[in-house]
């Protein structure tokens, strides 16, 4: 007996343990540092890197020694005849005497060095893979700014419907109460059949309401899974609580933070875009120069009638050639002149560009920081608005089982009551939001 206890405890221990391990514990700042290492999107940046580094060396080995071996085999299936006259061979003056003067099977294999020794449009394709490299670091940069604002919001979505549902559970305990004490107020004959039926129709819709944010809840969960990059089912423990958060999210000084636009990721990818346009339009200059490149080989052929050419005995015959090759454009109807005059102007274009994101970043730095102010004011006033609605409703609870107003008194009550906890949840959530929004906005690094 004491053995089979000590297995069921093992076994029940094991099975906690087991739990706890699927179970993953997250403050937001741990959601946020899990899912700049594994959220799908930051994934891929990362591997873009990778080939972007893949490309600028493969552009680099364009100019370094390139060396290929090649192999010819041939057998003539119908060797080809050619004709010579007869009185060389002592035949009739005026004919002709077929000959094959090609073997049945020849074999010619080769090594060829080839160097680039200049070319404009290398060296300019040099400095636009550096260029691609550096646009990739850029977007995973950017990358991981929209990670971390997109699980402040998931996370935050979580908690506010864990504290949705809170609410909602709490009212409907308070109707049930209300809805049971009117019954028996009704039964004894002292209320109208109407004040029981306007609290049936309260209940039914705040049951409805809690039914829906548990729905919302198990989506929410989902949606926070998928910002992290874990599979939709991973049970997931927030430690973080909605006071707490807004609490360390309260955070004046952003206000008065300085701006410097020039660092700002979407500014230095501008002014990326706008190099690489730069470069484009070099690369159509250098079309114009000459390109010179070398070449050497060294080959060996051979032939027979039959496949002997892997015998000891079989001779081979060397060979190599040594060149030197140089091309000069010197007209194209004025095609080029075209192209690069098309690439001036997406130049710039670029500018242009460049100057509308400075302006807007500008912009936007003000908006958030307003939109921030306010989401924080907002939070103050629905917080106050909350405590006076519960005073509201608690005394026309009072008077309506005093019987000094009415239903409809209660249910407007009850409706501000149920509007200011929604308005005071939601105010939450916009201060969180709102300042992940601003510290984008002013491209703060990532803790």
């Amino acid at each position: 007996m004491r053995k089979y206890i000590y297995g069921v405890f093992v076994f029940f221990f094991t099975s906690v343990l087991l739990a706890q391990e699927k179970e993953m514990h997250l403050s937001m700042q741990d959601a946020i540092d899990y899912a700049i290492k594994n959220n799908y999107d930051n994934k891929v940046a990362t591997k873009n890197i990778d080939a972007a580094k893949e490309r600028k060396w493969e552009t680099t080995t364009i100019g370094l020694p390139q060396i290929n071996g090649k192999l010819d085999y041939q057998n003539w299936l119908k060797q080809q005849v050619s004709f010579l006259p007869a009185e060389l061979a002592g035949g009739e003056a005026g004919t002709f005497v077929p000959v094959t003067f090609v073997p049945k099977q020849t074999m010619n294999a080769s090594l060829t060095l080839t160097q680039l020794i200049f070319d404009g449009s290398y060296l300019v394709g040099l400095q636009s893979a550096k260029t691609y490299l550096k646009i990739s670091e850029q977007a995973k940069e950017k990358t991981e700014l929209a990670t971390r604002e997109a699980v402040i919001n998931a996370y935050g979505n979580v908690l506010v419907t864990e504290k949705t549902i809170e609410i909602l559970e709490k009212n409907r305990g308070v109707l049930k109460k209300n809805l049971n004490e009117t019954e028996k107020i009704y039964e004894n004959g002292l209320t109208e059949q109407e004040n029981v039926e306007q609290l049936q129709i309260t209940l039914g819709n705040v049951e409805n309401n809690l039914s829906n944010a548990k729905r919302m809840k198990f989506i929410a969960y989902k949606m926070l899974n998928i910002a992290l990059g874990n599979s939709i089912e991973k049970k997931l423990v927030l430690t973080d609580t909605l006071d707490n958060l807004v609490l360390s999210n309260t955070n004046l000084s952003l206000l008065s933070q300085k701006f410097n636009v020039e660092n700002h990721i979407d500014f230095k990818m501008a002014e990326n875009d706008r190099e690489s346009k730069r470069l484009l339009m070099k690369l159509e200059q250098s079309k114009a120069l000459p390109s010179l490149s070398a070449f050497v080989n060294y080959g060996a052929n051979t032939n027979a009638n039959s496949f002997t050419f892997f015998n000891a005995s079989q001779r081979w015959f060397d060979y190599s050639l040594l060149g030197v090759s140089l091309n000069v454009p010197i007209f194209s109807s004025l095609g080029r002149q075209s192209k690069t005059a098309r690439a001036r102007i997406e130049l710039e274009n670029s500018e242009i560009r460049k100057e509308e994101v400075r302006q807007k970043l500008n912009l936007q730095v003000e908006s958030s920081k307003s939109e921030y102010q306010f989401s924080i004011e907002n939070y103050e006033t629905a917080k106050k608005n909350l405590g006076l609605a519960e005073r509201i409703e608690k005394k026309q609870q009072v008077k309506f089982f005093e019987g000094i107003s009415t239903s409809f008194d209660l249910l407007q009550a009850q409706n501000q009551l149920y509007s200011q906890q929604n308005s005071y949840v939601q105010s939450m959530l916009n201060v969180i939001a709102k300042k992940a929004k601003l510290e984008n906005a002013l491209n703060l690094p990532i803790k």
